[in-house]
């Protein structure tokens, strides 16, 4: 499953870069005429499409079948898409797909960065990178990435730094040194990271000025520039250079793709370290009004209380009228984000292999979370959803199921049991395994989930009324969101 996401979802930004120039292409106008026989509801329009996918798919150019192999894995054919991939790898034995493989079998697998390092060597001298600077080059950057990380997490600074000078694709080089200086970060080699972070926010900012192509990949270098801007400030404020810290942390604040209860509170402990505390009292206070701040974020806004009002004195009746105007405006954001259609029907087994169909269940309200064990921000809503499995345990008309789905492993069932086992969590976890003969997680296809995790709260009748994806904030406004979501949809 690694290798079909990185394989796909480069030939996917291909096409959507393509689209963006100015001149069509050959390959453009092949997907124009796909796109609207796709969009047609002409049964003749159907036949040509199939006709013309297979053409694609026969075809001696390993760029068609690329084509091919997307649209059908867009149309959700995944039988057709694996068999495709299979016999491209056999077609083109030196091609990008072959190249792509290779380096997910090959290099990605091994321990440590001189076995990369080695197997690395080997790789570029069967697939030597393309001249110019396109997305195709990414796909080297990503494995000299890799075992830059690799050296820097031994702390072999000179190793890590070479490789990060093979970098090949402009666009993806903010990525790159970002990654770099996590893990700079992460051995405590603050001055490099530093160092890092502060060349991957400047090679953003080239891009968010907008002085280069508008295509794709420009965008998606310059999407990086914001958040880098409070990560940089958040890297000068652990190295105590406050005031440079305070001017890219003001820039993040003040933009509207980073200002956020989380940038917020790293803007105030920047000014709190400034001794500036009433400042820093009133982003902290935007913060937990926004009923997003998370449990360290509202122990500091207390703390500041303190410390500016002298004593501790109101600010529980202070909190208290704050989280009221909080549970009113999430009362206003759920009014307006209530649906009501019907869910579909289901039968997926436990983890003792137990079956339980949502149909069964009718008459309680059900909350489905779609969660998988390679999801970071699954797992970080957890001890939240925790709360309110225990909120609701004594309640027989409320029932949670945790469904796994898009499994990257070969044993799901026994990977999903053993993290719930290895937290304690009291969940009831269903597994929507990959069908073998569709290749698809059905259930989560069927919601038309587009990300994880991704929460649904079903009515007692049997139908959506909310749909709630991402995890942001402290735990309990996360209980107290699900607790009004399921209250609203008792009410039918």
């Amino acid at each position: 499953m690694k290798t079909l996401k990185i394989i796909i979802g480069s030939a996917a930004l291909v096409i959507a870069s393509g689209q963006l120039n100015a001149q069509t292409k050959p390959a453009d106008s092949t997907r124009l005429y796909l796109d609207k026989l796709i969009a047609s509801n002409v049964a003749e329009d159907k036949l040509l499409l199939d006709k013309k996918l297979k053409s694609l798919a026969a075809s001696n150019n390993e760029k068609e079948v690329d084509i091919a192999i997307n649209y059908y894995y867009s149309l959700k054919n995944q039988k057709a898409t694996d068999s495709l991939l299979e016999a491209e790898l056999v077609k083109f034995p030196n091609g990008a797909r072959a190249r792509n493989k290779a380096a997910n079998d090959e290099i990605y697998p091994l321990k440590t960065p001189q076995e990369k390092e080695k197997a690395y060597q080997a790789w570029i001298k069967r697939f030597p990178p393309p001249t110019g600077n396109g997305e195709d080059l990414v796909i080297y950057d990503y494995v000299t990435s890799a075992i830059a990380i690799g050296y820097a997490e031994q702390k072999n600074t000179a190793k890590a730094i070479a490789f990060s000078e093979k970098l090949l694709a402009d666009f993806w080089k903010g990525n790159a040194y970002s990654g770099l200086a996590d893990a700079f970060r992460k051995t405590g080699d603050i001055n490099n990271a530093s160092i890092f972070y502060k060349k991957a926010m400047e090679v953003a900012k080239v891009y968010y000025d907008g002085k280069l192509p508008n295509e794709n990949s420009s965008k998606f270098a310059a999407s990086g520039y914001p958040g880098l801007t409070m990560t940089y400030a958040g890297i000068l404020y652990e190295q105590k250079k406050y005031n440079e810290a305070l001017k890219y942390a003001e820039l993040a604040t003040r933009n509207p793709k980073t200002a956020s209860p989380r940038s917020n509170f790293q803007y105030a402990k920047i000014l709190m370290a400034l001794n500036r505390n009433q400042e820093a009292y009133d982003k902290l206070e935007e913060a937990v009004k926004s009923g997003k701040a998370n449990d360290e974020m509202s122990a500091a806004f207390k703390s500041l209380y303190v410390k500016l009002k002298g004593s501790d004195a109101g600010f529980d009746q202070y909190a208290a009228e704050i989280r009221k105007g909080i549970l009113a405006n999430l009362q206003q954001k759920l009014n307006r984000e209530i649906v009501k259609k019907p869910a579909i029907d289901f039968t997926l087994s436990d983890l003792n292999g137990k079956q339980v169909s949502l149909s069964s269940l009718k008459g309680k309200t059900v909350i489905l979370d779609f969660w998988a064990t390679w999801c970071g921000p699954c797992k970080a809503s957890f001890p939240a959803m925790q709360m309110a499995v225990n909120k609701y345990k004594n309640d027989p008309t409320v029932q949670f199921l945790f469904i796994h789905t898009w499994e990257k492993t070969a044993n799901p069932t026994q990977d999903a049991g053993d993290y719930i086992k290895s937290q304690k969590y009291t969940f009831d976890v269903l597994m929507d395994n990959k069908d073998p003969e569709t290749k698809l997680n059905k259930v989560v296809t069927d919601y038309q989930v587009k990300g994880i995790p991704s929460k649904f709260v079903i009515d007692p009748q049997g139908n959506i009324r909310f749909n709630l994806m991402g995890f942001d904030g402290s735990n309990e406004a996360a209980v107290d969101e699900i607790s009004m979501m399921i209250d609203m949809a008792r009410k039918g």
